[in-house]
């Protein structure tokens, strides 16, 4: 099966989660092309398992002081430079499209008349419909990365035939070492030192796009972006400090680290999923960098890991074999195979779910 799959490249998440699946419709025996947009060429790191990809500016959002600039992502669109990219995009040779929140690909197969596949947390909303979406954020939503059939990546399935998170196995035991990681890319890096510097008796590991290099300032340490380095210190570390990207989220919840985020302000999707977290008690959240809430967390105890199945494999294989199974059918077989901890459970039951 030949497959193009188009990657939104805001952030890490996306392109972390689609680097699983890349794997594992390789070892399913697909034929795929890549394209990433979102991103300056230049800033993508690690990118070694989609082969010989290719990028276009897409749209993104702008992010200023950890919150959304809109001024400035409107700004930033090129709407012809997008008309452009879409209708050039040739679709014919392809068996089946993919889009993970990523617009050329997307509206090239709406352009095209093709069916297309929408694999992303996003895709939630034409599920559950959130109320933390206002009319804005449902318009971005329905017409940003329109999909044919979208496949919505969730914590838990709140009733709906959504899948559970696609989470790459790690290959080492989860240990503590009593470092806490922080990842708040969309923050300033002297507001984020503003929080921590008074947190002394604790040891910080700070990633951030920013730091080119790294250095020791006392108790944080900073490190550049770099897959390996970061996996290494997430799976060892005592907690994270993120904002509310959904496969990071992920990750820490499989290996049982406590978190503490921080949705970006104005994301509509990162706020949605910090109410969810909140409500299944999987999370603490704070809406700004706020050292009260940071040293109640760093007193709390690390949680139980949620057992999530190899979503990867079962959705690369159902996708080869043609998608001939309901997808409720692969979303209940998912779900019966995840297990939560018992705080999980208890929250689950209290929210009317069995």
């Amino acid at each position: 099966m030949k497959i193009l799959f188009g990657v939104q490249g805001t952030g890490n998440g996306h392109v972390s989660r689609c680097r699983t699946l890349a794997k594992a419709l390789k070892k399913a025996g697909a034929d795929v092309d890549y394209i990433f947009s979102g991103r300056d060429p230049k800033d993508y790191f690690d990118m070694q398992a989609f082969g010989d990809y290719k990028t276009y500016r897409g749209v993104t959002f702008a992010t200023l002081n950890g919150k959304i600039n809109f001024r400035k992502t409107i700004q930033r669109i090129r709407a012809f430079r997008l008309i452009k990219d879409v209708r050039e995009l040739n679709l014919s040779k392809y068996d089946c499209i993919i889009s993970d929140f990523e617009p050329v690909s997307a509206w090239a197969a709406h352009y095209q008349h093709r069916n297309c596949l929408g694999i992303s947390n996003q895709a939630v909303c034409q599920y559950l419909k959130p109320k933390e979406y206002g009319l804005v954020a449902n318009v971005i939503m329905k017409y940003y990365a329109p999909a044919t059939k979208p496949i919505g990546l969730h914590w838990f399935h709140f009733g709906h035939k959504l899948l559970p998170p696609m989470i790459d196995s790690f290959q080492t035991t989860p240990t503590e070492d009593g470092n806490i990681v922080v990842y708040l890319p969309f923050e300033s890096i002297d507001e984020i030192m503003g929080m921590l510097k008074q947190f002394r008796n604790n040891q910080f590991i700070c990633f951030h796009p920013d730091i080119k290099q790294k250095s020791q300032h006392s108790h944080i340490d900073f490190q550049p972006l770099g897959r390996d380095n970061f996996t290494r210190a997430l799976v060892s570390c005592s907690g994270i400090i993120s904002n509310t990207g959904f496969a990071l989220i992920s990750e820490a919840l499989t290996l049982g680290k406590k978190i503490l985020t921080k949705p970006v302000s104005g994301q509509f999707e990162q706020i949605y999923n910090a109410q969810c977290l909140q409500s299944l008690d999987m999370a603490t959240v704070m809406e700004n960098l706020n050292c009260i809430k940071l040293k109640y967390w760093l007193d709390l105890p690390s949680p139980k890991p949620i057992i999530y199945p190899d979503v990867a494999t079962e959705l690369a294989n159902w996708i080869v074999a043609g998608q001939k199974e309901s997808l409720l059918s692969l979303s209940e077989r998912l779900w019966s195979q995840t297990i939560f901890p018992e705080n999980v459970n208890w929250r689950i039951k209290s929210l009317g779910y069995v």
